[in-house]
């Protein structure tokens, strides 16, 4: 696997097109097998829509991409067999939690999850709700996930200006740091007051990421090379 490439930008020009999926459309028999099986091993698996992107590009101020919509079933497949199609990718937003002491918070996935074990921020693949008119809003899409998975309001944190975009192979996260002006066990113990109340979490555990030492290998190499950055940066 080829080292994550970092892009810092200013602006993201995520639009929104009509264009099909051959990959969907060809497969679909074998898609949809694919999907029935996994929902024997998670029943909690949803075929809802999920929003791809194609044609990224990168200057120093911005980064585009035309942005799709598609089933979950598609997107799952596709994952699963190792993104047969090269020319779409998966881009989601991420806010990277750091409490004032310094540690990072991270969530782990739960086993009902199509991603359990996985250890990384707040986020995921967006969907047509975070759409403003035929744009897509990253911004708006990690404030829904971080309210879902943490219980947190935008009132908690502060955001960080510009974007770190980190492509690695067909993933691109699109990460902005959010700061909270709490200490970390303090924003673990609320982050966890919130899990307890909810009926079905998508996260069973809070991590605290203080230094590379705290690395593990359920978290994925674009988590791992972004916090790298921050705390070479201090």
């Amino acid at each position: 696997m080829t080292a994550p490439v970092f892009h810092r930008v200013a602006q993201l020009e995520l639009i929104r097109d009509d264009w099909r999926w051959p990959f969907a459309d060809d497969r679909r028999a074998e898609i949809d097998a694919h999907f029935a099986k996994r929902r024997l091993e998670k029943p909690d698996l949803f075929n809802g829509r999920v929003l791809l992107g194609r044609n990224a590009r990168f200057t120093p101020q911005c980064f585009s991409a035309d942005i799709f919509e598609t089933d979950f079933a598609s997107f799952l497949s596709w994952r699963d067999w190792g993104y047969p199609d090269h020319n779409v990718f998966n881009g989601f937003g991420m806010g990277a939690l750091r409490a004032s002491d310094g540690a990072f918070v991270l969530g782990e996935m739960g086993q009902h999850t199509a991603n359990a074990g996985r250890v990384y921020f707040p986020g995921g693949t967006p969907d047509p709700s975070d759409l403003r008119g035929d744009r897509l809003d990253i911004a708006g899409s990690i404030s829904r996930e971080i309210a879902e998975e943490t219980g947190l309001l935008e009132s908690d944190y502060r955001s960080s200006d510009g974007w770190c975009c980190v492509v690695s192979g067909t993933l691109i996260a699109i990460l902005r740091v959010l700061q909270v002006d709490r200490p970390s066990a303090v924003l673990r113990d609320k982050i966890e007051a919130s899990l307890a109340q909810q009926v079905a979490p998508e996260l069973c555990a809070i991590h605290l990421v203080r230094e590379p030492g705290d690395f593990t290998a359920a978290m994925p190499s674009f988590v791992t090379a972004f916090l790298a950055t921050q705390f070479a940066r201090g």
